[in-house]
């Protein structure tokens, strides 16, 4: 029986979209991965703030889940981005099937670096004016 062949454009789309819980994790390897478990403890890490500290900003209380889906969005390029040969050497070696990325991984590719520089400039200005003007600027 062949081995179930990866698709590289499913990983990064599951990354893009569903990256912050560990989805492309879970795809890819299982639920032994750790950095699967690692991306899901980001939920109850966000509703741990939120109950110990209900006074907080908002965005301390989405803090955990905004780290890993920008994680997950670096991890959406690394995937997208490894060459065919590469992935199904890593991925496939039992499908008998090989990989052909398109251009639908090259739009999901853009748009998962213009989602996620946004993320990542918006948390870091959010992040400074919370730390240096306590929030003054919004």
């Amino acid at each position: 029986m062949a081995a179930s062949h990866k698709n590289k454009t499913f990983a990064s789309l599951l990354a893009f979209l569903l990256g912050a819980l560990g989805a492309h994790r879970l795809y890819l390897g299982g639920k032994r991965d750790r950095w699967a478990w690692a991306h899901l403890a980001a939920l109850p890490a966000s509703l741990l703030v939120a109950v110990l500290a209900p006074e907080a900003d908002w965005f301390y209380k989405v803090l955990p889940l905004t780290l890993s889906a920008i994680v997950g969005f670096l991890e959406a390029l690394v995937l997208g981005l490894t060459p065919d040969d590469k992935w199904d050497a890593a991925r496939n070696t039992g499908s008998g099937k090989q990989s052909a990325s398109n251009w639908p991984l090259a739009l999901l590719l853009v748009a998962t670096l213009m989602v996620g520089a946004a993320t990542l400039i918006a948390t870091l200005a959010r992040l400074f004016d919370l730390l240096y003007t306590g929030g003054a600027y919004g």
